[in-house]
């Protein structure tokens, strides 16, 4: 006879322990309502695919990183050696560090397109406001930890791209000599500059994955856009995420890994900088000195103006001006596919970018220098000129009225 008191410790007749555990802390049953069964927009294409191949590169650049920092040491007299000793000594040092480096490459490649798609099909709009501004702290996020990776190699081009950024930076009046005597420790790249570089770089690899946790929460609390950029309105709209977009997903990154490992094992020199295997010599300046690809569209900008400040404020403002794109797009509009101007638009605008990144790639030279500023001008434009204008260009406009129904029509 069990006591009323103390009730059944079992939970009660045919209950096991996963239920048990669940009723109390429903983890089992939070995961299966949020990633088996939440209810997704079926018409998602292959640009969302990116959502999930960012989190799984994240996770392996934390776990490659993880394992580099235990052998790298963030002096300006050992760091150097030390990863060279991680290529040549280590086993599989080199294998880790080559995953990593090439992660950095494909981990940005994976944001501009999903920055874009977001762009594209106005996934930046009421109610998406928040998901927005968390993807693009997360996007700066990012920058500041890949260029702090970028850093600690400690050769040539590590050395010299902490200088010029430093010098940059002394361009910000009141401010910005103690900033950059702050972030090098001194006049020159050093031994602080590179351990506060370190520290950076491990302290925001980890400050991402935080704020990965509230975009996807972002996410499930409004749901996915899609394609049509229509809120889903019957059941006949939407599917279960599994095993619909998990197997989608699954192709996605088999075809992401093939990429990634064709990069690693066949075309490893593509992702590393010949004149960085040599050690920081701050008495001998490179040829060419200029950042990761990743950056070249930034520091175009940077070259394209005729001020250092002015270059610098329009490389910063580039990145601030992406913060105000829900505000400034007036059009009720959200993707492009209805927008025929602002699908012209957003062309020009990744053209524009590109182009960008050559002028940075070619340091402003002869016709780049006029090329680079045809291309900045657009970029600011497209955002505080086009956008604001575009509720005016786009009437008349008339949307399907539901995902399914769309999608039977072709849209």
């Amino acid at each position: 006879m069990t006591d009323a008191g103390s009730g059944d410790v079992t939970g009660g007749k045919g209950e096991g322990a996963a239920a048990w555990l669940d009723a109390r802390l429903p983890v089992v049953s939070g995961f299966r309502q949020e990633y088996i069964d939440y209810p997704t927009p079926r018409n998602l294409n292959g640009l969302w695919n990116f959502g999930a191949i960012l989190t799984v590169v994240l996770l392996v650049m934390l776990a490659t990183g993880i394992f580099l920092a235990v052998n790298y040491t963030p002096t300006a007299a050992g760091a150097f050696a030390s990863v060279e000793a991680i290529e040549r000594q280590l086993p599989s040092g080199w294998l880790l560090r080559s995953i990593h480096v090439t992660g950095a490459s494909l981990f940005l490649a994976a944001l501009y397109v999903h920055l874009f798609r977001g762009l594209y099909y106005g996934s930046y709009k009421r109610p998406r406001e928040v998901l927005w501004l968390t993807g693009l702290l997360l996007l700066v996020m990012v920058m500041f930890t890949a260029f702090a990776g970028y850093v600690l190699p400690w050769g040539q081009m590590s050395y010299w791209g902490a200088d010029v950024a430093g010098k940059a930076v002394d361009a910000i009046p009141g401010i910005g000599p103690w900033l950059e005597h702050f972030l090098q420790g001194g006049d020159a790249p050093g031994d602080v500059s590179l351990h506060r570089f370190f520290v950076l770089h491990f302290v925001l690899a980890f400050a991402v994955l935080g704020v990965v946790v509230l975009h996807v929460a972002a996410l499930h609390v409004t749901g996915s856009n899609n394609p049509l950029g229509i809120e889903p309105k019957e059941p006949r709209d939407t599917l279960t995420f599994h095993p619909y977009y998990t197997s989608k997903d699954a192709v996605g990154l088999i075809l992401f890994a093939l990429l990634f490992a064709v990069l690693v094992f066949f075309l490893p020199n593509l992702m590393f900088e010949a004149e960085n295997f040599r050690p920081a010599n701050p008495l001998h300046t490179p040829a060419d000195i200029e950042p990761e690809w990743y950056f070249l569209p930034f520091y175009g900008m940077l070259q394209s103006v005729p001020s250092k400040f002015g270059g610098l404020l329009a490389a910063v403002g580039s990145i601030l001006v992406l913060f105000l794109v829900p505000w400034l797009d007036t059009s009720p509009i959200r993707s492009a596919r209805f927008r025929p101007v602002y699908r012209l638009g957003m062309v020009a605008l990744v053209a524009s970018f590109i182009l960008l990144g050559l002028v940075g790639r070619h340091h402003a030279e002869g016709g780049w220098m006029i090329v680079g500023r045809v291309a900045l001008a657009y970029y600011f434009a497209h955002f505080l000129v086009l956008l604001p204008l575009s509720k005016r260009l786009e009437r008349g406009v008339i949307l399907p009225r539901s995902i399914s129904s769309g999608m039977d029509a072709g849209a």
